[in-house]
């Protein structure tokens, strides 16, 4: 196992954890600033809209830059924003933070990415990607959980100071063990062709949209669904990071054997029967307990899979197509950030308005909408091809 691989991994640990830190103290946390849940849920908003709106022209401006110090750079900066998160005094003040952390994620997540595809060969780049990406899956087993945990116990403030922590853990990490990579030639413009990587960026936005609608109100969702409450919704947020373990080892090795089409729809299957699921927990068409708990399992561990299986294909895809131009995967990740956005937002709407059932059912349309794009203008396999060498 590349130890380098594995830092960039912890990288991607920190900011996803930080992401969703709080999801599982969403409505204490609303009760506490004064807004409604929907309205809290906005945090998760502007943490994406910054990363999204600011992701590719940072890359553009800093395309040559070796990926080291911006991810030194990106986590001591997020590690801060994240401490001044926890002693924020109000829900405006809390919002001006958490869209700073999301300036460090804009910079940090397309620098790990383009740095795994360049330290690894061409055979193994889907691999390196999908392990990088494994942090996310270490967020979702790991950090996301012991965040409900702790702000359980020790009220929500507390998942901002764990927020920072784990960011912390993460430059001193990359300051310790990561080499410099230095972007090649060719890529450091940020130059790409655009008409090609549409496709495989609607497929990014439609299944990340799709899944946060839920993500983000998952207590909520957990509390109507299956009955339970408190610290008890990180063990359903655990699910989510077996569900990703699952979903990217199948997508890694996808991503090696240059899968396309077929593979995205797939995926967006997956999603639209666990969506389906949650609608009927949430709607209580089945018995209350074990078998609710069940079935709102089910479908968050059947979710997670879908949409962790599509991320190393889409993005292998992104980087060869692009020949590793880190502008690329910024607006990849870009994106993700915008996809992310739409389903705190959308999730946020259908809560106010149809209420909990109404948060699965939108994801529904979303998925549906994601996988007919994908279906006519996804590309089928290719072959793995260089990006040249760090």
């Amino acid at each position: 196992m590349n130890p380098r691989i594995l830092v960039l991994t912890l990288s991607t640990f920190a900011f996803g954890s930080t992401a969703f830190i709080f999801a599982g103290v969403l409505e204490t946390m609303a009760r506490d600033l004064g807004v409604s849940t929907a309205v809290a849920g906005q945090l998760q908003t502007s943490y994406v809209l910054i990363s999204a709106l600011l992701g590719p022209p940072l890359a553009w401006m800093l395309g040559r830059v070796d990926r080291r110090l911006l991810l030194i750079a990106s986590l001591g900066f997020g590690a801060l924003a994240n401490l001044a998160c926890a002693v924020a005094d109000s829900f405006q003040s809390l919002l001006v933070m958490r869209t700073f952390v999301g300036l460090a994620a804009a910079i940090a997540g397309p620098s790990a990415s383009v740095a795994a595809a360049a330290l690894v060969p061409p055979e193994r780049r889907g691999s390196a990607v999908a392990m990088v990406m494994g942090g996310m899956t270490m967020a979702f087993v790991i950090g996301i959980p012991l965040g409900s945990f702790v702000g359980a116990h020790f009220g929500w403030r507390s998942t901002f100071v764990l927020a920072g922590a784990l960011t912390g853990l993460a430059f001193v990490g990359v300051l310790t063990f990561m080499p410099s990579v230095r972007p090649t030639p060719a890529a450091a413009g940020g130059r790409m062709v655009l008409t090609p990587l549409l496709p495989l960026y609607a497929g990014t936005f439609f299944c990340f949209a799709a899944n946060m609608t839920v993500n983000l109100f998952i207590a909520p969702v957990v509390r109507v669904g299956a009955g339970v409450t408190g610290a008890g919704v990180g063990l359903f947020q655990m699910v989510i990071g077996l569900g990703s373990i699952v979903g990217l080892a199948l997508g890694g090795r996808a991503g090696d054997r240059g899968e396309g089409r077929e593979w995205v729809i797939l995926c967006f299957v997956g999603q639209l029967v666990a969506m389906s699921l949650h609608v009927a927990a949430t709607n209580h068409l089945t018995p209350p307990g074990l078998p609710s708990q069940l079935l709102v399992a089910t479908a968050i561990l059947l979710a997670s899979s879908s949409l962790f299986s599509l991320m190393p294909v889409l993005s292998s895809r992104i980087i060869q197509t692009s020949q590793g131009a880190p502008l690329a995967m910024a607006v990849n990740g870009s994106v993700n950030s915008m996809g992310q956005a739409m389903g705190s937002a959308v999730g946020g709407f259908a809560l106010a308005t149809a209420g909990v059932p109404g948060i699965p059912a939108s994801a529904i349309c979303i998925s549906l909408a994601g996988m007919a794009l994908s279906a006519v203008f996804m590309p089928r396999r290719s072959s793995p091809e260089p990006v040249g060498p760090p």
